[in-house]
């Protein structure tokens, strides 16, 4: 059977913990090529002049998910990706750049807080999906703005090699 099951689940250490740490964002189309094994990218050749851009994001303010999708009636699967995250202080540089994310379809990284990094948009990308820009109606309140890219992917998030990612960065 060729989908026959490979293992189960037994309890396992509670150390994990939620949340994002960082985000990086690049062009689908300013990546040629993503070798991957047994669900592990190991290697991401980007086109001449393409760079991941980091994101640095703010605790507690962001989160990736995937909503299995499954249709017994068409004998379909697939995943609905989301990646939430928030920018702090409303300003023109990042106005800008998120006009930008709009235009675009793109490939993300995220890092998770237990050091984990996962790749999402792999074959179809993402896209924003809507957001909010909010000056904040209290002193102690956000000023900044709320972004979701979203996407829908044939098989789960990829688990990126660690190794691979100071050299996403450099065009």
């Amino acid at each position: 059977m060729a989908c026959a099951l490979t293992q189960g689940y037994s309890f396992d250490c509670r150390d994990s913990i939620g949340g994002l740490a960082n985000l990086w964002i690049i062009e689908f189309d300013n990546v040629s090529g993503i070798t991957e094994t047994s669900g592990t990218v190991t290697a991401i050749a980007k086109a001449n002049g393409g760079r991941f851009y980091k994101y640095n994001l703010t605790k507690n303010t962001a989160e990736v998910t995937e909503t299995f999708t499954d249709s017994r009636e068409n004998g379909t699967s697939f995943y609905a990706q989301s990646i939430a995250f928030v920018l702090n202080k409303m300003q023109v540089s990042l106005r800008n750049e998120i006009s930008l994310i709009a235009q675009n379809r793109l490939l993300a990284i995220v890092e998770d807080k237990n050091g984990s990094y996962w790749l999402y948009g792999r074959y179809n990308g993402l896209m924003r999906e809507g957001g909010t820009a909010k000056s904040g109606l209290n002193s102690g309140d956000r000023n900044g703005y709320e972004i979701t890219l979203t996407g829908e992917e044939k098989n789960m998030a990829y688990a990126v090699s660690s190794g691979i990612i100071a050299a996403l960065t450099t065009a």
